[in-house]
C-alpha cells in the first residue's frame, strides 16, 4: 500500500470512528488514569498511588523520557485531579454531529 492510500485509509477510519462516536485508545487511557488517581486519593491510598507513580515513571524512563520530567508531569496530574471536577473538555465534534453551528 502506498503512502497516499494509507493516508486515505486512515482518514476514512478516523471519520468513521468520529461518526460512530467511538473513543480511541488515548481517550480511554486518559479517563482510566483520571479514575485511578481520583479513586486512590478518595480512599487515602497514598502509598499505592506512589507505587503506581514510580512504576509509570520507570516505564516512561525506559522509553527514553527524562525521569525527573516524567515525575513532575505525574505530580502535576495528581495535583490537578485532586481538586475535584472533571478535567476533560467537552468533545464538540461528538455533541454537534452536523457541525458546530447548531443550537443545543
Amino acid at each position: 500500500m502506498n503512502l497516499k492510500a494509507a493516508r486515505q485509509r486512515q482518514k476514512a477510519l478516523r471519520d468513521a470512528n468520529r461518526r460512530a462516536k467511538r473513543p480511541d485508545r488515548d481517550d480511554v487511557a486518559r479517563v482510566a488514569l483520571f479514575w485511578l488517581i481520583r479513586r486512590a486519593i478518595e480512599k487515602g491510598q497514598q502509598v499505592e498511588l506512589e507505587k503506581f507513580q514510580n512504576k509509570i515513571v520507570s516505564m516512561l524512563s525506559d522509553q527514553g523520557f527524562d525521569e525527573r520530567e516524567s515525575d513532575a508531569v505525574f505530580d502535576d496530574l495528581v495535583a490537578k485531579y485532586r481538586t475535584g471536577g472533571s478535567p476533560f473538555r467537552r468533545k464538540i465534534h461528538l455533541i454537534y454531529t452536523d457541525g458546530p453551528d447548531q443550537e443545543v
